[in-house]
């Protein structure tokens, strides 16, 4: 059975990613910076072999978690945020950057 892991890994300066591994394979990333209360995402990726499977979602799911775990307010540049935050804005008023 498949139970993927999402770790978060961050340098020194909070720049770095939310990713999602099978083991020691890298299946998905989402690249972000945490600075000054916010949470800015920037592109988030899924391996073309693994697209369809519902792991972007996965990270997504994870970056709100932490985002709301830490009080952060979350900077949505990336398109696939962007898209899950306009298509339930209520659901993530509590922590998109307005």
């Amino acid at each position: 059975m498949f139970n993927p892991t999402i770790n978060l890994e961050l340098d020194h300066l909070n720049i770095g990613a939310f990713n999602l591994y099978d083991g020691p394979r890298k299946l998905g990333t989402m690249q972000l910076n945490i600075d000054d209360g916010k949470l800015m995402i920037f592109h988030t990726e899924v391996d073309p072999d693994s697209r369809g499977k519902g792991y972007a979602r996965q990270l997504f799911d994870a970056m709100v978690a932490y985002a709301r775990e830490h009080e952060l307010k979350v900077v949505p540049l990336c398109p696939y945020v962007r898209k899950q935050f306009k298509k339930s804005p209520d659901e993530y008023n509590d922590i998109r950057k307005k």
